[in-house]
C-alpha cells in the first residue's frame, strides 16, 4: 500500500460493560468549581466522542487500532497538561473518540480471525477485556488520584494506552485487510432488512432494561446503602467483576446453543431479578447478592447479539457491529429519560418493575427476530457462501 492514511467515517462506538465512570471519579479531585452542569457537559461530551466508530477503508484492520489507540493516549496526554477546565473536555472528547473507534473494529476484527462456530467466544474476548476494564479502572483509578491528583491518574492511563499500543504491534497479525469501503447508501442498506432492525430492537430494549438499574443504582438502593459512596461504589465493583466472567462465558454458550437461546436465557434472568428487586433492597447483604446475580446475565448480552448481526450478512460485520453500538448508545440515554420520568412519577421502587417490563418486551422481539431469519435465512445477493445455516438461523 504506498500511502497509509488513517481514514474514518462517523459509526458508533461499543460500551459493551458497565459504562466507565473514570470522569465522574476524577471530579472531587479536580476541584470545587467542577459544578453539576459541568459534570454533565464531561458526560455528553464522552459519550459523543465515543459515538463516532471507525468503518475503516481499505486500510489494514491493525493500523485502524492503533490510529485509535494513538489517539486515545494523545487525549488522556492532553486531558493530563491541560490548564482549564474547557480545553479539559476537548481532551477528553478526544480521548472519547479514539474508544470509539477502536471497539467496534475490535470485535469485528476479533469475529474475522476466527472460522464462524468460534466468532461468539472471539467476540466474546473482545467484550470481557472492556468489561475488565470497566471493573478495575474505576476503583483504580479512584485510589490513584486520591493519592497522587487527577493528572496522575492521566498520566497512568496514558501509560497504560502505550501498553495497549505495544499489545496491537506485537500481537495482531499485519495481513487483516478490512472489507472494501462502502458507498454510504450502502451502509444504511441494512437497515432496510427488517431481520436486522428487529434484531437492533432487541438490543435497544434489553440494554435499555439493564442500563435504568445501572444508571440509578444509587437511588435504587438507597435505603441499603444509606447513601454511603463507599458502598455503592461497592454494588457497582462487584456487578462489573461478576460481568467479567459472564461475558466471556456467555461467548461460549453462543457457538454452542445460538444468539436467540443465550438472549431467551438472559432477558428471563435479568427480569426475574429486577421483579425480585423490591423485595430485597432493603438490606446492603442481600442486595450485594441480587446484583451480583443480576450481573450474570446483565451485560453478557452483547456477544450473543452482535453474533446474531453477523450472521446475518459477514460481509458488512463493521457495518453491522457498529450499528449495534450505537443503539447501545441509545439504550443508555433511554435508560436515563425512562428511568428520571419513573423517580418522577412513581420513586425509585417502581423502577424495577418498568426495567422488568422492558426486559420481557425485549424477549418478544428477540423471537420475533428470530422468526423472520427462519422466513429468510440468508442474504442471497450480500452473504458469503461459508455462512453455515446454524450462523444464519440462531
Amino acid at each position: 500500500m504506498a500511502r497509509r492514511r488513517c481514514r474514518t467515517r462517523a459509526r458508533a462506538a461499543e460500551p459493551d460493560g458497565p459504562p466507565s465512570r473514570h470522569a465522574n471519579t476524577m471530579y472531587p479531585r479536580i476541584g470545587g468549581s467542577v459544578t453539576p452542569s459541568m459534570r454533565n457537559a464531561v458526560g455528553r461530551a464522552s459519550t459523543n466522542g465515543s459515538g463516532r466508530m471507525a468503518t475503516p477503508s481499505p486500510l489494514m484492520r491493525r493500523v485502524t487500532l492503533l490510529c485509535a489507540a494513538l489517539i486515545y493516549m494523545l487525549g488522556t496526554i492532553g486531558s493530563a497538561l491541560v490548564p482549564s477546565f474547557g480545553l479539559l473536555l476537548v481532551t477528553q472528547a478526544v480521548a472519547a473518540a479514539g474508544t470509539g473507534m477502536f471497539v467496534p473494529v475490535a470485535a469485528a476484527t476479533a469475529a474475522a480471525l476466527v472460522p464462524p462456530e468460534r466468532r461468539g467466544r472471539a467476540i466474546a474476548i473482545v467484550l470481557t477485556g472492556f468489561t475488565a476494564a470497566t471493573a478495575f479502572g474505576a476503583p483504580i483509578g479512584t485510589a490513584f488520584g486520591s493519592r497522587f491528583g487527577w493528572r496522575a491518574t492521566m498520566w497512568f492511563v496514558a501509560a497504560l494506552a502505550v501498553v495497549g499500543i505495544v499489545g496491537l504491534l506485537s500481537l495482531v497479525p499485519r495481513g487483516i485487510a478490512s472489507p472494501p469501503a462502502e458507498p454510504l447508501r450502502r451502509r444504511f442498506a441494512p437497515l432496510a432488512d427488517s431481520r436486522v432492525v428487529t434484531t437492533l430492537g432487541t438490543t435497544l430494549v434489553a440494554f435499555t432494561s439493564v442500563y435504568i438499574l445501572y444508571t440509578y443504582i444509587a437511588e435504587i438502593f438507597t435505603d441499603a446503602t444509606g447513601g454511603s459512596g463507599n458502598k455503592v461504589a461497592l454494588l457497582m465493583l462487584t456487578l462489573g467483576t461478576v460481568a467479567i466472567f459472564a461475558s466471556y462465558a456467555a461467548g461460549v454458550l453462543t457457538d454452542r446453543i445460538g444468539g436467540r437461546g443465550v438472549m431467551a436465557i438472559c432477558l428471563v434472568w435479568v427480569a426475574v431479578c429486577l421483579l425480585v428487586l423490591p423485595l430485597v433492597n432493603g438490606t446492603y447483604a442481600a442486595s450485594l447478592v441480587l446484583i451480583g446475580v443480576f450481573a450474570v446475565t446483565a451485560f453478557s448480552m452483547s456477544a450473543p447479539q452482535q453474533h446474531r448481526l453477523i450472521s446475518l450478512n459477514p460481509s458488512l460485520a463493521a457495518v453491522l457491529v457498529s450499528l449495534h453500538s450505537s443503539i447501545l448508545y441509545l439504550a443508555i440515554a433511554l435508560a436515563g429519560a425512562l428511568g428520571g420520568l419513573g423517580i418522577n412519577v412513581g420513586g425509585s421502587g417502581s423502577l424495577g418493575f418498568i426495567a422488568a417490563a422492558l426486559a420481557v418486551l425485549a424477549l418478544l422481539l428477540s423471537e420475533l427476530s428470530h422468526r423472520l431469519v427462519l422466513r429468510r435465512p440468508t442474504p442471497a445477493a450480500t452473504t458469503p457462501a461459508t455462512t453455515t445455516t446454524a450462523d444464519a438461523t440462531d
